[in-house]
């Protein structure tokens, strides 16, 4: 269908999982792909699967210079940015909240929470001069529906979809729309930490929780974050789009 012809995407934490689920989903979709990761060797394998639509970054979006740097390789590349997805996350081992280190801690809130500060400097400047654009976060529905062991990882989507609802808000004169997707755990490599380690019987006990019986798969989220990119989705904004099998009923 090309619903996104000739639009720009960056993707954060797009190497791997629900990121390069989109990259690629994108792509098939007519957009040109600017694939950022900190993983050089994953993001260098998923660009060149797309193809020549694709371009890829180092970048460690909790660094203001780095997401600087990409924005400006991206605009060189392409010359516009339609699509921003802050996608890139970090979190602490399923556990005890008060043994979670300071130095976790803090890159949590560095990558789950400060880049999309970092992302939103950068781009909605040229999104507002472009006149419009599209603004996606890998929330998680550990921000609506939060449960014990993961508690600075919980809090820190939370944040984000306070944010995404108050950027939605403020950025809709502007005509740049703000959403962010609440995906339930899925086959990504942060699944381990999310349950405190993968057994069978953890992905079943886990799996009984969600009430089509499933984990996510990046296509799911793919999906959903193909349609809120898309004008199919024009006149949503400040949505937290729960992809999640039933899991926050």
């Amino acid at each position: 269908m090309q619903r996104l012809k000739n639009k720009v995407a960056i993707i954060t934490g797009a190497a791997a999982g629900f990121g390069e689920g989109m990259a690629k989903r994108f792509a098939e979709e007519g957009a040109k792909i600017v694939v950022a990761d900190l993983n050089v060797k994953g993001a260098e394998h998923v660009a060149a699967e797309i193809g020549h639509q694709a371009i890829f970054v180092q970048t460690d979006v909790s660094q203001k210079s780095e997401f600087d740097e990409l924005v400006a390789t991206t605009m060189k590349a392409f010359g516009r940015i339609d699509i921003m997805v802050n996608n890139a996350g970090y979190t602490h081992r399923n556990g005890d909240l008060v043994a979670v280190e300071e130095d976790v801690f803090d890159l949590i809130t560095a990558v789950n929470m400060k880049a999309i500060y970092h992302a939103a400097r950068a781009v909605v400047p040229i999104m507002d001069a472009q006149g419009g654009g599209s603004i996606i976060t890998t929330a998680s529905t550990a921000g609506v529906r939060p449960r014990p062991g993961l508690t600075w990882y919980n809090a820190s989507k939370g944040w984000a979809i306070t944010a995404t609802k108050s950027m939605a808000v403020e950025l809709a004169p502007k005509n740049i729309r703000v959403n962010c997707l609440c995906p339930v755990a899925g086959e990504t490599g942060m699944l381990a930490q999310f349950m405190g380690e993968d057994t069978p019987e953890l992905r079943a006990k886990f799996r009984a929780s969600i009430p089509l019986g499933r984990l996510s798969t990046p296509l799911d989220i793919a999906n959903a974050a193909l349609w809120l990119a898309s004008d199919e989705a024009k006149f949503i904004t400040g949505v937290a789009l729960e992809v999640d099998g039933g899991r926050c009923i």
